[in-house]
């Protein structure tokens, strides 16, 4: 295979999901639109949202990359069974998830602490992350693996899949459930 056919192959690849990645970012945009109502209710919640939904990025983009590298070097077969490579990544990156949510609650409180911004409470930051970390989490594991799997028994290419599988997969799910993890603090609080 030449350089041509190496090109038009990983675009042939890319392209499709890369379209549903541009689709799923204007949907992400229009949640966004949604979550505007509650900065009012709780000030300096837009700050969290670049850095949420960049840290899915890149907790699930490493865990697409492990996957993908597995399924190369046959260390991982593209189904769901008992694999202690595949168990580990997935407990890593649920547990990185969930701790990044909290901690980007607590320095976001902090950062507008030390500026002298508003900010809603501590621990309504925390219980927002906490909830919309978690949910992201579970929603991007799964979704990512059913992905990297079925497109690698198709035939795809895992490494032109993860990339924005990830994107799409953390700005959709990511923006849902931190407007859905706002309603359940602002009831609950």
């Amino acid at each position: 295979m030449g350089v041509w056919d190496d090109f038009w192959s990983i675009y042939r690849e890319a392209l499709p999901i890369l379209l549903i990645a541009l689709c799923g970012g204007l949907f992400a945009g229009l949640v966004l639109e949604g979550l505007i109502e509650s900065v009012e209710r709780f000030p300096g919640l837009l700050v969290m949202v670049p850095v949420f939904l960049a840290t899915r990025g890149n907790v699930y983009g490493a865990l697409g990359g492990r996957i993908s590298s597995g399924l190369h070097q046959g260390l991982i077969e593209p189904r769901f069974e008992r694999n202690d490579r595949l168990v580990n990544a997935v407990v890593a990156s649920f547990i990185n998830g969930i701790g990044i949510s909290v901690v980007i609650g607590v320095i976001t409180w902090l950062a507008l602490l030390i500026l002298g911004w508003d900010s809603a409470a501590l621990y309504e930051f925390v219980g927002i992350m906490l909830i919309s970390g978690v949910l992201t989490s579970v929603v991007m594991i799964f979704g990512l693996l059913i992905l990297i799997f079925a497109g690698y028994t198709y035939g795809y290419d895992p490494d032109n899949l993860v990339g924005p599988a990830v994107t799409t997969l953390g700005d959709i799910f990511g923006m849902l459930f931190l407007l859905l993890s706002v309603g359940i603090v602002e009831v609950i609080v």
